[in-house]
């Protein structure tokens, strides 16, 4: 219960703007400019951390590839890879944060992937599945799965924490990410 109430409190979009401003600050810390691949949050990612003022110093820009023609297309996502692992996948995201790396001048990128509902949800994978993945220029990456309940705001607001979290969470390599839900 305690985790749950945490993710809870995370959520208003002033809070939203203290994670984006604490990986900005990171983000600097290391040098590093920071991209963004979006498809279940459909740029609400780019839009908390453009909301934080000087974001421009540490955040190049924002991709969002709904659909897997635009994934493909925009970030090179293989075709190979969507059939095998469908566009929900930890493989597809890694893909979408090398691509996003790939396609822009940032050192680290960011990806998410997922079922926001109310439908579209399977039973191997339902709504709420989110995949991240966070990846540097240098190779190193963190893949992520996780199952978030709510609404499909809130499933999308939690995929924000989590996806500004993990950003944190590789910098300080070897740290697991926190418990969201």
């Amino acid at each position: 219960m305690h985790v749950v109430g945490k993710i809870i409190n995370a959520l208003n979009d002033q809070r939203l703007q203290q994670f984006a401003k604490q990986v900005g600050l990171t983000l600097v810390d290391h040098g590093l400019m920071l991209v963004s691949a979006e498809s279940c949050t459909g740029g609400w990612l780019g839009q908390i951390i453009t909301s934080v003022a000087g974001s421009s110093a540490w955040y190049e820009q924002g991709f969002i590839t709904y659909t897997d023609m635009a994934k493909q297309e925009t970030l090179g996502i293989s075709s190979g890879t969507l059939e095998q692992y469908g566009a929900v996948s930890e493989q597809t995201a890694l893909e979408m944060a090398r691509g996003a790396i790939s396609r822009s001048h940032a050192q680290m990128g960011v990806a998410v992937t997922g079922i926001a509902g109310p439908d579209g949800g399977s039973v191997k994978k339902p709504v709420g599945m989110v995949c991240f993945s966070w990846a540097l220029k240098d190779g190193h990456m963190r893949n992520e799965t996780r199952y978030f309940t709510g609404n499909r705001e809130m499933i999308r607001r939690q995929t924000v924490v989590v996806a500004l979290q993990g950003v944190i969470a590789l910098l300080h390599s070897g740290q697991p990410l926190p418990a969201a839900g």
